[in-house]
């Protein structure tokens, strides 16, 4: 029976608050399943209400409790809102996984990719990210006690590009700029800040690299994948870390993934 608690019930206790976006799906969906089922108290930000109450539906026994909050993280308005939301439900945030984002279209030369499409990439990957990480610092800052930890998912891609992948890649190394930034800046104030890198999670997204995906030389070949529920407990354990240590930046992947030897 699922006892995850809804969000008309008391949260009570001293049970860490956690905000993960993207949670309607994949990554985020996992990660969240795995924090509920931890006890940990979740919203869940998506722009999709009913994907997220399914997120939250999958949880096993562990008393967490679940607030799905419909955003996006693109905009402003949504942000600030959604954080409102958690405040006003939970009083502080222990924890926010900066999860949220798209690969757009996948395969197109870069002298194809329409702007349009490379806005909407910079807007969710990038931009959304920043802006829920000022709402946390922000947050975080202010609560007592004061801190707490921003997790953002990079990608493989912040290290080493697939082809075609211009918009997606270029969002991924500046997230690692904006974890090194937050990271030096929060200091002072007890919040913590790291980056999981992730290769080959097998999710919605990747489906198509179990059946072939472009190489650097030109070959389309099947690459191996690892379950999501691999990367949720490696997410769940840097959360757990007491504030005084940080996992600045982790990579988790498929074994035998093409990455080290990619060009």
């Amino acid at each position: 029976m699922n006892t995850v608690r809804t969000a008309a019930e008391e949260n009570t206790g001293a049970q860490k608050v956690a905000l993960v976006t993207g949670a309607g799906s994949g990554i985020g969906r996992a990660v969240t399943v795995e924090l509920l089922a931890a006890g940990w108290s979740v919203a869940l930000a998506g722009r999709r209400v009913e994907t997220l109450e399914e997120t939250a539906a999958q949880a096993s026994a562990g008393g967490g409790t679940a607030l799905p909050v419909r955003a996006d993280v693109s905009r402003p308005e949504d942000v600030a809102a959604l954080f409102d939301a958690v405040r006003d439900r939970f009083g502080r945030l222990d924890l926010l996984f900066n999860n949220a984002g798209t690969f757009g279209p996948g395969g197109v030369p870069v002298e194809e990719l329409p702007y349009e499409a490379w806005r909407h990439v910079v807007d969710t990957n990038l931009n959304g990210a920043f802006l829920c990480a000022q709402a946390a610092y922000r947050q975080m800052k202010e609560q007592e006690p004061q801190g707490g930890r921003i997790i953002n998912n990079g990608s493989i891609s912040a290290h080493t590009p697939r082809p075609h992948s211009v918009a997606y890649t270029a969002t991924k190394h500046a997230l690692t700029g904006l974890t090194k930034s937050l990271s030096l800046d929060g200091r002072p104030y007890g919040i913590a800040v790291g980056q999981i890198d992730i290769g080959n999670a097998a999710t919605d997204m990747t489906a198509g690299m179990r059946t072939g995906a472009l190489q650097a030389d030109g070959r389309t070949v099947p690459e191996p994948v690892m379950d999501v529920a691999d990367v949720a407990r490696t997410v769940r354990h840097m959360a757990e870390l007491p504030l005084e240590a940080n996992v600045q930046f982790a990579t988790v992947m498929a074994t035998a993934m093409p990455y080290v030897g990619r060009g």
